[in-house]
């Protein structure tokens, strides 16, 4: 008796990796079966898009980059929280959200700066800080690897004069470079036309 049992056992488990690989495969045709486009938005999703247009727009900063940043960041996970203490969508650090708070970038009343997991409150953070990298420096490449590594960080790369891209120091912050510009590019490709229809 314990010896059927055994057997059923393994012939039961031995057919879970065949079901898994069947299911993979037909989750692979129906993605394949959508159009580009549709694929594309599947994989480049656009969540809280009025608050990301709202507070784009009230900082004067590209929504799609917002959204690039989000998809890298945090993967549009409002709850994400880095081993660093980054937090929310745009995966902002709570001393930045302090800061730019204190600076009257963001109304710290309407916008809670502790509040990071909120994620209009996070949208507008990050969308702030975005902007003031871009006051501060030249080109999207350098605000895309300011914010990762830190805008003093990309000020002592670009004194030695030449692209951003050549002179990062941070393998980290190379990729991170890298897979925002695609992302980027991604969502400039799929929403430039539609992102503004509400």
């Amino acid at each position: 008796m314990a010896h059927d049992k055994a057997t059923r056992f393994w012939r039961w488990y031995r057919t879970i990796p065949i079901l898994a690989m069947a299911l993979v495969a037909a989750l692979s045709l129906g993605l394949a079966g959508l159009p580009s486009e549709q694929f594309g938005r599947f994989r480049l999703p656009i969540n809280y898009k009025s608050e990301i247009l709202d507070s784009s727009g009230r900082h004067g900063v590209d929504p799609l980059l917002v959204c690039a940043v989000i998809k890298c960041e945090s993967n549009w996970d409002p709850d994400a929280v880095s081993g660093a203490g980054a937090v929310g969508l745009m995966q902002i650090m709570p001393a930045t959200s302090a800061e730019l708070a204190s600076y009257g970038l963001v109304d710290r009343w309407s916008y809670d700066p502790d509040n990071l997991t909120d994620p209009q409150t996070n949208i507008e953070y990050g969308c702030a800080y975005l902007a003031q990298l871009t006051g501060q420096l030249g080109s999207t490449d350098e605000v895309i690897a300011a914010y990762n590594a830190g805008p003093g960080s990309v000020t002592s790369w670009l004194s030695g004069g030449g692209d951003i891209a050549d002179a990062i120091a941070y393998p980290e912050t190379a990729l991170y470079l890298k897979s925002v510009q695609d992302t980027y590019a991604g969502y400039q490709r799929l929403y430039t036309e539609t992102l503004n229809e509400r």
